[in-house]
């Protein structure tokens, strides 16, 4: 056999393959990427902030170009210059012409190529952080100025970073610049090496002195520039510049400045002199400067000086610490009320109180989304979230707290029914709003529904009740047609027949048209689905809608804003709009404290970073935005009209978002204080409450948010702030509020858990249109006095668990067929000390059962009741008439406790039959122990359905 040898015909007709082959391979790539791209236009496009898209995309195109043009040009002058000042009868050693043969063919590609490979770098590196230079550019006064240079705040925020990254950059220029030009002229002979001996050429003398002149410079201006960064410096004891960093390191910075700036001028002399010592000595003395000013001196000052007298010395800095970090946080104004709390529960010591204990929730939110399942799911193809929201409503004249959701799509609940079309075309949304009084049970211990039902009912009015935007939506859906089309999109299921199903079509605008095949095929890459073209139920008047999330929504079109992660419904103006909280940060406020916001926000320890910007020092709810659940329209309010960072980035993105003066009254009454600002302003006041700097460097009052004390032992937990209606010391009246406890902050044994104070802040943005009430955000701290031992939530909810006779009746309910759930541990500040109030439910382990609320825990001090309802538990534990109506009872005012009962709240009311279920139970379950540990199944069998009776003929009593 032979080798066969390709003849030239061959390998012709082959190349014009490869290359179509490459070609069309270049071109579906490009294709793939103006697909993804011109599907954000079509999505911007129609949400109406294609602005924003397009304000990122020329703002990043053109500092790609300048960086591009920073970097390429200086570094292909370095090059040209020293290519054509060289000596043209220069002696080369053999080396350097191997050098030169190896470079020249190639020598025109370099010159172009190099700058440009250099640039493309600096061009993506500068497109990444355009932000910094649009806010230095824009920047608004902030109106406030350091304490130690009297710049205005606005400087560090926004100028500071820019300075430092413009010259970072130019510093690599320059000096990437002087790379290339010291390698183009020893390879073409301008630097020499010969004998032990430099050779340098006039022309490269010049050209290298003055780069080197210009990036000592350059090290001067970033010297200079270093001294304001001491102002959110955390190396120290605070954050801020410490008494060694005035006294020493900021003079030191000052002085090294000056040095570089007469080294420059050095190599400056050296380019005309050609005289290289006195630079180079001064480059060393620099050197050695830097060293002595910003590390030797400072080190000696903080052993020597500071460090024996730190209390003394630091406390001038301690004080602008504390004053800046409060006035960073939104904490300056914090009203600090002295609380001194009793712990005797007197007769009538709530009548004074009467409206916040009316208002006292006892439906959680975190355990009944399963009572609102069982009750309101109707169908398996709908679903609520797993931890329900708290809103208020006007009811007949009279505010009333709620326990809110939407009834959103689970499309994983159609089971074998899924398939494209099902998926993408009928099960498209979610119907209708649900909504408990919050403070109301049903005697079975149910939710009481102020608004309820399919189609929707209740005490909320008329709404658009479809939910095709939500916190757990489908990734896509293409909903719409026109009006002759038969509806496919399931709406509800009906009340008649069974199987009876209700049709509808989205008649709204909530995303980009399908109106055409190109906008059909562009939605079939990017969602890798083929049946989007070819679906003939698919029309022109079709719409895909995606990004559904309503977080997800409101960052695309403010990517500036950090949110909360809190998002809730609420109806408004004949809509359900999710309400979002919208942040302004930075981490660049002088002497304020870095915190990470994903660890203050979270109720766990340790939390993983989830925010693009996660080390703040500054932070302001500066927006309110609301995605519309129908249509899926976001509108952005400005709320903070005084925040420098808001206004810098409003004259980036201009005409985004609309004054406060358009928000409507109804929405002005359901908005509130942002949940996550409130937990990072506990955790700063939980140190800066403290505002005398003595007492502050000596961490003798610190406080801790304490645990959760419904938490599973084997976890830690902070407990989570809550939501009320009520009045607060100090306040005028009740409003909707948000608040937390605060215990000593300490670790091990010597951990205390009682409560030291007690922050609320009015959530309350009152109800007239385009106006905030005076109070809202008013943020009072109730601090408890030292001499006094108040419990706090872990040792009330010992208490709970250790009352002989409250333990009892729990360990029996959780025996058997049924499990004792503890609801949400609330505090008052009412009858002049602190009141507990934690809802009991009880939930059968069967598949289908849900949490029924069926006693009240009450605690004032160190006394105790168990209860029925909430109005009985306060009477027990005070001893008479609470003033509170109980809704279980006709809205009639709870009767007078039994004489007979012990009125100090240590032992729940007297019920024979309860008495003798319990007797019952408690003898039931040590027979069916016996016949356990005996092996007698039988037995075993017979005594746990005597247990299963007693249990319910318990139940059965503890309702009367």
């Amino acid at each position: 056999m032979s080798n066969a040898t390709p003849t030239p015909g061959r390998l012709g007709t082959r190349r014009p393959l490869a290359i179509t082959i490459g070609v069309l391979v270049v071109l579906l790539i490009a294709f793939f990427a103006f697909a993804s791209v011109y599907a954000d236009v079509l999505w911007y496009k129609q949400l109406g902030y294609l602005n924003v898209l397009t304000t990122q995309w020329y703002a990043a195109a053109g500092f790609f170009v300048a960086g591009f043009i920073a970097m390429a040009v200086p570094v292909w002058l370095s090059i040209q210059i020293a290519y054509r000042r060289r000596p043209v009868y220069a002696r080369l050693n053999s080396q350097l012409d191997r050098y030169q043969d190896v470079i020249e063919p190639l020598r025109k590609l370099l010159t172009w190529g190099v700058p440009a490979l250099l640039g493309v770098f600096a061009g993506l590196s500068t497109a990444t952080r355009w932000q910094l230079a649009m806010l230095s550019f824009n920047s608004v006064s902030s109106g406030q100025t350091d304490p130690q240079f009297n710049m205005d705040i606005s400087f560090y925020l926004f100028d500071l970073p820019f300075y430092q990254a413009a010259v970072a950059l130019f510093s690599a220029i320059v000096l990437l610049s002087g790379l290339a030009a010291l390698i183009t002229n020893y390879v073409y002979g301008s630097i020499a090496v010969a004998k032990r001996e430099l050779r340098v050429a006039k022309a490269a003398r010049i050209q290298l002195a003055v780069i080197a002149a210009i990036y000592i410079a350059l090290q001067a201006v970033s010297i200079w520039l270093d001294q304001f960064a001491t102002m959110t410096s955390d190396k120290g004891l605070i954050t801020g510049a410490g008494y060694t960093d005035v006294n020493a390191t900021i003079p030191g910075l000052q002085i090294l400045s000056v040095i570089a700036i007469l080294v420059a001028l050095l190599f400056i002399v050296t380019a005309f002199t050609g005289r290289w010592r006195l630079p180079l000595v001064g480059t060393a003395m620099l050197v050695v400067a830097g060293l002595i000013l910003t590390m030797g001196y400072p080190w000696v000052m903080q052993r020597f000086i500071v460090d024996p007298s730190e209390r003394s010395l630091e406390e001038p800095y301690i004080a602008r610490n504390i004053d800046l970090t409060r006035e960073a946080y939104g904490i300056s104004d914090v009203e600090e009320i002295p609380y001194n709390a009793t712990t005797d529960a007197t007769a009538g010591a709530l009548r004074a109180d009467a409206e916040t204990t009316a208002s006292i929730r006892i439906i959680d939110p975190a355990l009944v989304s399963a009572s609102f399942a069982q009750l309101e799911q109707f169908k398996q193809y709908y679903a609520f979230a797993p931890e329900l929201d708290v809103d208020r409503y006007n009811i007949d004249g009279k505010s009333q707290d709620a326990v809110v959701a939407v009834r959103e799509l689970n499309q994983a609940g159609i089971g074998s029914s899924q398939s494209w079309y099902n998926n993408t075309l009928v099960y498209t949304h979610g119907y209708g709003m649900v909504s408990a009084y919050g403070t109301e049970r049903s005697t079975d211990g149910q939710p009481v529904f102020l608004e309820a039902g399919i189609p929707s009912s209740g005490e909320l009015g008329k709404f658009e009740p479809r939910i095709y935007f939500g916190e757990n939506s489908p990734l896509y859906s293409i909903v719409g047609g026109t009006s002759s089309t038969k509806p496919v999109e399931l709406d509800y299921p009906a009340s008649g027949e069974q199987n009876e199903q209700v049709y509808t079509t989205f008649a709204g605008n909530g995303g980009p048209k399908l109106d055409n095949i190109f906008n059909r095929l562009v939605y079939a890459l990017k969602f890798q689905s083929e049946e989007i073209l070819l679906s003939d139920a698919v029309t022109n008047d079709s719409q895909i809608i995606y990004s559904r999330n309503p977080l997800e929504r409101v960052k695309k079109v403010a990517p500036y804003l950090t949110l909360d992660s809190d998002p809730y419904p609420t109806v408004v103006d004949g809509k359900v709009l999710w309400v979002i909280d919208a942040y302004t940060t930075s981490e660049n406020y002088p002497y304020s404290k870095v915190e990470s916001l994903s660890s203050v926000i979270s109720d766990q320890p340790e939390a993983s970073n989830a925010f693009t910007l996660d080390n703040v020092n500054y932070i302001r709810n500066s927006v309110k935005a609301t995605v519309d659940a129908y249509d899926g329209s976001v509108t952005l309010y400005t709320w903070d009209e005084n925040d420098a960072v808001l206004k810098t980035w409003q004259k980036i993105y201009p005409s985004n978002i609309k004054p406060m003066s358009e928000m409507s009254a109804e929405l002005m009454s359901h908005v509130r204080y942002p949940t996550d600002l409130f937990k990072t302003q506990r955790s700063i006041l939980g140190q800066y409450h403290v505002t005398d700097a003595g007492s502050f460097y000596s961490s003798d009052d610190a406080w801790v948010t304490p645990n959760d004390p419904t938490a599973a032992t084997d976890t830690t937990k902070y407990q989570s702030p809550y939501y009320l209606t009520m009045k607060v010391p100090g306040a005028d009246k009740p409003a909707y509020s948000i608040y937390s406890t605060f215990i000593p902050k300490a670790s091990g044994t010597s951990s205390r858990n009682v409560l030291t104070g007690y922050l609320v802040a009015d959530a309350d943005a009152g109800a007239e249109k385009g106006k905030r009430s005076a109070d809202y955000g008013k943020l009072r701290l109730l601090t408890l006095p030292k001499d006094v031992t108040v419990p706090g939530p872990g040792q009330v909810q010992n208490n709970f668990n250790a009352d002989p006779a409250v333990s009892k009746e729990l360990n029996l309910l959780s025996q058997g067929s049924t499990n004792v759930l503890k609801g949400n541990l609330l505090t008052l500040p009412v009858g002049g000390g602190l009141l507990y109030v934690q809802p009991v439910y009880v939930q059968s382990t069967g598949n289908t059962s849900y949490p029924l609320l069926k006693k009240i825990l009450v605690a004032f001090g160190d006394k105790i009741a168990f209860e029925d309802t909430l109005p009985l538990a306060l009477d027990a534990l005070f001893g008479g008439n609470a003033g509170v109506d109980d809704p279980t009872n006709g809205g009639a005012e709870a009767p007078e406790p039994d004489p007979a009962a012990d009125n100090g709240g240590n032992t729940p009311s007297t019920n024979s039959t309860l008495n003798q279920a319990l007797q019952a139970a408690k003898a039931a379950l040590a027979d069916r122990e016996a016949a356990r540990i005996a092996g007698d199944w039988a037995a075993y069998g017979v005594a746990d359905a005597a247990l299963t009776e007693a249990l319910t003929k318990a139940l059965a009593a503890s309702k009367q």
